[in-house]
């Protein structure tokens, strides 16, 4: 529909795909060897708004693979590093996690406010009010 609407659907997806690796982080507080993963959001979502120009892999039969990587946004997770390290090898730091993941939620409901905003913009001028 718009470039602007395209923003908001990469950034809701990336909002809410970081939302479920935070929730990961969290739930996996406890566990031994488990590595606290995020994203660098900025730099995916810059790098989706200018991969919108680039035009899909043409396949010649159904049964082809898709021409992108795996991952909403083609998200790749990196592994945070841990200000304090844990005998266990457990990089999680509860406290940065809950931060985070409650940052990402405030981020998330703004894009959506954002989008609801234009939405009722445009409903207005085409009723002309």
């Amino acid at each position: 529909m718009s470039s602007v609407n395209n923003f908001f659907e990469d950034a809701l997806n990336l909002r809410a795909h970081r939302q479920q690796m935070l929730a990961s982080n969290i739930a996996n507080a406890d566990t031994p060897n488990y590595k606290a993963v995020d994203v660098d959001f900025a730099s995916v979502l810059k790098g989706a708004q200018s991969a919108r120009g680039v035009l899909p892999m043409d396949t010649s039969a159904s049964a082809h693979i898709k021409g992108h990587a795996g991952g909403p946004l083609n998200a790749a997770e990196m592994y945070r590093v841990p200000s304090q390290a844990s005998i266990d090898g457990n990089t999680v730091d509860t406290n940065v996690e809950m931060a985070q993941f409650t940052d990402n939620a405030i981020h998330y409901q703004a894009v959506l406010s954002f989008l609801n905003a234009e939405v009722q913009m445009r409903k207005s001028a085409i009723q002309g009010q």
